[in-house]
Parts: structure tokens; sequence; C-alpha cells
């Protein structure tokens, strides 16, 4: 039986990259440790900037992702959503839409299936307000794309855990934090989106 072979380019800011974690593997590498993939080999390019806006995002990912994929593979795109476009003077979420819809047209066009990862929220009660509503915009541009959107906003808005690790981290979150965060996008479509059995137990 032949092995498939998955190359994943993953696009985000510092929280990709596992800032915050003391044991510096993130969400994005204990999502990676704790996928049951027998029949697959992943291979894994993690391309994080930090506090990137979706403009820049969408000017960036093609040309650093694509030198990571191959002919001989089967490529994928992760992409990693921040809150970063509220800190811009001019920001809007139909400009903040439109970078998304271009990065996951773009990826359609080359025929490269994509799973986004929405941003999480903070401790700030105001700055969340604003954010539920770009939370919203980007689940709304993936889904009329028939792209996998994992929502990691809603869930954890609320969740004390997470708060509790929040206020310790200085707002980044800890290894519970990025551990919740693993917990959703292992559970919220990360195996049908690898086209892999999730495993029973």
């Amino acid at each position: 039986m032949t092995t498939r072979r998955i190359r994943i380019a993953a696009v985000g800011d510092h929280m990709l990259a596992g800032a915050g974690d003391a044991r510096a593997i993130g969400w994005w590498g204990r999502v990676l440790a704790r996928t049951s993939a027998p029949d697959a080999m992943l291979e894994n390019y993690v391309l994080a900037v930090p506090h990137e806006t979706t403009e820049q995002l969408n000017e960036r990912w093609w040309g650093e992702a694509s030198r990571r994929f191959s002919e001989d593979t089967e490529n994928r795109l992760v992409v990693a959503l921040s809150d970063a476009d509220l800190d811009l003077e001019a920001t809007s979420s139909a400009r903040s839409r439109l970078n998304l819809a271009n990065i996951l047209d773009t990826a359609a066009q080359r025929g490269i299936p994509v799973l986004v990862v929405g941003p999480t929220p903070t401790l700030d009660e105001a700055r969340n307000e604003r954010l539920a509503e770009l939370n919203a915009a980007f689940l709304d541009v993936a889904d009329r794309r028939q792209q996998v959107y994992v929502d990691a906003f809603t869930p954890l808005v609320g969740h004390e855990q997470w708060r509790t690790d929040l206020a310790a981290g200085d707002g980044l979150p800890g290894q519970a934090g990025h551990g919740l965060i693993a917990w959703l996008v292992l559970h919220r479509g990360w195996y049908q989106w690898l086209g892999l059995p999730e495993p029973t137990a």
C-alpha cells in the first residue's frame, strides 16, 4: 500500500509558532503530535510572522508556501488568523474579508485545500466585541468557499481556563491555552480536511 505524502504549509502569526508556550511547541505542534495517520506521512512547514495583518499575510503567503510545495506531494495550507487587523487605523471587516477571500481563492485556483483557524479571544471585552464580528466575517468567507473553518473564538471567549492562562501569560496562552486550541482543531474538521479516518478513542 502506497503511503500518502501530505505536505502542509502553515501561515500565521507568533501564536502559530508557539509564543507563550513553555514547551515551545504551541497548538500547532500539539495538533501534529496527536494526529493519528498510519497510512500517511505528514510534512510540516511553519511560516509565522509576529502580529501579521490579513493584508500582509495575503501579500506573502504564496511566495513562501509555494517554495515548500511539491508536485510529488498532496499540498495543503493552514491559515491561522489573528486579531492584528483590529490595530489598523482604517480597519474594516470588509477589507479583512477581501484579504482572506484572496488567499482562499488563490489556493483554490492552484488546487490546494485550506484549513482556516480563526482568531482567539483576548481579555479585553471591548476588543472581543469587535473580534466577534471579525470572526463571523472570516467564518462566512470560508463557508462560502467550502473551506474548513475552525472557530477558536466562540468556544474560548468565556472559557475560564483560557482566560486564566491569558492572565498568567500577560495576554499569551501557555501550555493549557495552546492545548485548548489544539483540541478545537483536532475535533472540528482536521481529519476530514486531511482525508484521514478520525480516531474512535
